[in-house]
């Protein structure tokens, strides 16, 4: 990856796991120059793609002399593409954000400044290629001296494994995802590691109770909960207060403006919920090769001078203290009975309820009682405490008919939730009662 872009050209990782279609999927639709790869991944390219495998070159073929001195200088600008990573679409199609040099060089930047990296610190790097945190993971620890420990390959899904690497390497700076970070906790013996000096969680909500659960183990461990899309790098960042009522996403880092807009494009007052619309250098160049997509999601901004926004699909509002505070999407907005209705809303105040560490609500579908909601959480509490605790807060239409506890919730293979492995909830049978006066 640094021989690629040291060279003046973009990367484009490519999983040897995931499924024949999408990787076809993907060097089709990127048209890569090169692919490079070693004969123990077995990795089979189309024969219209170059296929290298650096594990069998031999270094005696090349000399200093190979490459003139021009040829070592690549003319680059800020705008060029760095890499494209490719993420889920909601056709089914996969799409590839190119995200620019200046994107990552100012999130490398603001981060330096903000969390100083020095020649002790040492970084775990466990987080797949295929995945815009292993950007920084790899990038921000070279380029400031650190020492980086790559994890064996799916260790980013063993908590007790992380926890060894953590111990034996002394790993200062780490990466979860929050509902790994919530298994992590549950898998240590009490205490988070006394290396760790900082732990950052990004790519999903952060429930205050992991929060608190993080400050009860960590010492003098620091946990910042940054947000940032695949199109936007990291664009937020909180300190996280286990004092606090809920986990904002933060304030805006450096060079980046956050927008919080109705249907309209019109800005909402603080406590309102909009839509959030991210501009500034961190947006990514647009989707490769997919001109109506890029044009879709990336428009034109009517506050500014010709700039463009991106817009995110994530439902959050402004907080009094000036930060964000992340409620859903967007598009898990659903119409109940005639209500619509904000799932993001629900999920908040179920993750709001003690001893509940993630939540999910969805609706449900039966044929012989209908359309409900349904909420699933996380961790060691009684549904009937949980469903008390959120009539409390919200209208009766928004209260989930039943809520189901497990001891965690299902993860895909990025370590997100997956909503599909959810388990069906069961309804008991209602007595039909005739309406009376």
């Amino acid at each position: 990856m640094h021989a690629v872009l040291a060279a003046g050209g973009a990367y484009v990782p490519v999983d040897p796991d995931h499924p024949v279609e999408r990787t076809g999927y993907v060097l089709d639709s990127s048209e890569p120059v090169l692919v490079l790869t070693t004969s123990r991944d077995g990795f089979g390219a189309p024969d219209s793609v170059p296929v290298v495998a650096v594990d069998e070159l031999d270094v005696s073929d090349f000399s200093a002399d190979a490459v003139s001195a021009a040829e070592r200088v690549s003319i680059l600008r800020p705008e060029n593409t760095a890499y494209v990573i490719y993420t889920s679409g909601s056709t089914g199609r996969p799409k590839g954000v190119a995200l620019p040099h200046a994107a990552t060089v100012n999130q490398l930047l603001w981060a330096q400044d903000r969390y100083p990296l020095d020649a002790t610190d040492v970084v775990l790097l466990k987080t797949p290629f295929t995945f815009d945190v292993s950007v920084w993971e790899l990038f921000w620890t070279l380029q400031t001296g650190a020492r980086l420990v790559v994890a064996e390959p799916d260790g980013h899904r063993d908590p007790e494994y992380l926890a060894r690497v953590i111990d034996e390497q002394q790993v200062t700076t780490v990466h979860f995802v929050p509902s790994m970070l919530a298994a992590f906790l549950s898998a240590i013996p009490g205490s988070v590691g006394s290396s760790l000096r900082r732990v950052f969680v990004a790519g999903e909500a952060l429930p205050m109770e992991t929060v608190r659960r993080f400050a009860a183990v960590a010492g003098d461990t620091q946990l910042h909960n940054w947000y940032g899309p695949a199109e936007a790098e990291v664009v937020t960042a909180w300190a996280a207060d286990p004092g606090a009522s809920v986990a904002p996403i933060g304030s805006p880092v450096w060079n980046t403006r956050v927008l919080v807009l109705d249907g309209r494009l019109h800005p909402v007052p603080v406590g309102v919920a909009g839509e959030l619309y991210l501009s500034g250098v961190q947006l990514a160049r647009g989707y490769h090769g997919r001109v109506d997509l890029t044009a879709e999601r990336f428009v034109a901004d009517p506050f500014g001078s010709g700039a463009r926004m991106y817009r995110t699909g994530d439902l959050v509002r402004w907080t009094r203290s000036g930060e964000l505070e992340y409620l859903g999407r967007t598009d898990f907005q659903v119409k109940l009975r005639g209500q619509r209705i904000e799932l993001g809303e629900i999920e908040s105040a179920l993750q709001q309820v003690p001893g509940v560490g993630q939540a999910v609500v969805v609706l449900h579908s039966d044929a012989q009682v209908g359309d409900r909601l349904v909420g699933y959480v996380a961790g060691a509490v009684d549904s009937g405490v949980v469903l008390d605790a959120v009539r409390s807060v919200l209208p009766s239409y928004m209260v989930p008919s039943q809520v189901v506890v497990l001891d965690e919730l299902p993860l895909n293979a990025s370590g997100k939730l997956d909503r599909k492995a959810l388990p069906e909830p069961v309804f008991e049978a209602v007595e039909f009662r005739a309406p009376r006066t």
